[in-house]
């Protein structure tokens, strides 16, 4: 597309993208925007080196690679900022700056996006069905390399509390935490030799394995060599509930009521909603994290909405294909918000938002922020300040929106 858009003279033709959701994954009642600062960091590292260009040979022509050798992104994008509850339609990014540079985004954007929105959105429901029970990210061996270390980032945006992955708090600074593995306790002759290795090494408050072998004569061994003292027990395995209260009894008839009870297996947002009976302190979630508990992408689409004319002023252009059609013009967006401060609708709109006048309303709250202003990002922020917003930006929505159950979005998008 490039080199056919260089060869017309149509590559700088101004241009503006949007990147959206036609829908949201089956049955959700909202989705979870993250990516965002992942994104900013792929747009202003975009280059094409020598090695690259050098790669392009029959791919390209000639020209379009001596224009790729000189490509910086130089246009501005708006966009949901990370932790923002997005639905239908919302305009998650605006993208305004030629055809040719607007276009070589379109991969890295929908991929950051894709991924991160979906990881982000399935943790959401896992922290919701939580509640004040901390969730840990255990999913790395679950999934490929870079993408658990993505997957760490958005689900501590939303709500997380902490990742075994490392790199993630090397690189993003996400609190890590972890646990010993069946393999450890294995490798000793005793189970007791295990815990004391561990014990000695990492102190009384550590968390130990307690399933390996018999989880009652465990329990027992684990207060016997860690005392009073003991962080918390782990239960990888059998039914949960059931093991957790048993667990519970024990410890606190041995004296160690300040002792947590951590689980993990396959756990996901319904098995996380199951145990909140349980005495469990703390959940550990892998598979089902770093897949999206069903649903590994958002469907984003990344669409051309409008272009410039002859005339040089911006002309709408919409995708008419039956079943995937694209709504044309630029966008903004607004929550409306009611008079309690729960959110009623998602409002989409073409042009400018009316700031007074009858279709002006107080309570609209308006989603779009500048991210990169000619060529320059303006939009980094803290995982933290994303993490908060994404408490707060859930916190209006609806209550439906915390049921587990398959439903339809909480609030409708309504386009004005």
């Amino acid at each position: 597309m490039l080199q056919a858009a260089l060869r017309s003279g149509m590559a700088s033709r101004q241009s503006v993208f949007e990147l959206f959701p036609r829908r949201l994954p089956e049955g959700r009642r909202y989705g979870v925007v993250a990516g965002v600062g992942r994104a900013l960091d792929a747009v202003e590292a975009f280059r094409f080196d020598d090695e690259v260009l050098a790669s392009m040979d029959g791919v390209v022509d000639d020209a379009t690679v001596a224009w790729l050798a000189d490509f910086r992104f130089t246009g501005s994008i708006w966009g949901y900022p990370e932790g923002e509850a997005y639905f239908p339609y919302s305009p998650l990014l605006v993208v305004e700056a030629s055809f040719a540079e607007a276009v070589l985004l379109e991969t890295v954007l929908l991929s950051i996006y894709n991924h991160d929105s979906a990881i982000a959105s399935a943790a959401s429901r896992m922290t919701l069905a939580a509640g004040d029970r901390p969730c840990m990210d255990m999913g790395s061996r679950r999934t490929h390399e870079e993408a658990a270390v993505a997957c760490a980032r958005a689900a501590y945006v939303a709500g997380f509390s902490s990742s075994s992955n490392l790199a993630a708090r090397d690189r993003y600074g996400v609190p890590t935490r972890g646990t010993s593995a069946h393999s450890f306790t294995l490798l000793h002759d005793s189970e007791e030799e295990a815990f004391r290795a561990q014990v000695e090494s990492l102190g009384e408050g550590t968390t130990l394995l307690v399933d390996t072998y018999d989880v009652t004569a465990a329990v027992e061994l684990a207060v016997r060599i860690a005392g009073p003292a003991l962080g918390a027990v782990r239960l990888d395995s059998g039914d949960l509930g059931a093991l957790a209260h048993q667990v519970r009894a024990q410890l606190d008839g041995l004296g160690n009521r300040d002792t947590k009870i951590v689980v993990t297996s396959d756990l996901d947002e319904h098995a996380i909603a199951a145990l909140a009976a349980a005495p469990v302190d703390w959940y550990g979630v892998g598979t089902q994290l770093v897949t999206g508990s069903g649903h590994p992408t958002c469907g984003f689409v990344y669409k051309l909405v409008a272009r410039a004319g002859r005339d040089g002023e911006l002309v709408s252009v919409a995708k008419k294909s039956k079943d995937k059609i694209s709504i044309g013009g630029r966008k903004y967006a607004l929550r409306r918000l009611d008079a309690a401060g729960i959110a009623e609708t998602e409002v989409v709109g073409v042009g400018t938002p009316p700031s007074s006048g009858p279709s002006s309303d107080a309570n609209d709250r308006p989603l779009l922020v500048p991210l990169v202003l000619d060529g320059e990002v303006v939009g980094r922020e803290s995982l933290d300040a994303a993490r908060a917003r994404h408490l707060a930006s859930r916190a209006e929505l609806p209550l439906a929106a915390t049921m587990m159950s398959k439903g339809e979005p909480v609030i409708p998008t309504v386009f004005v």
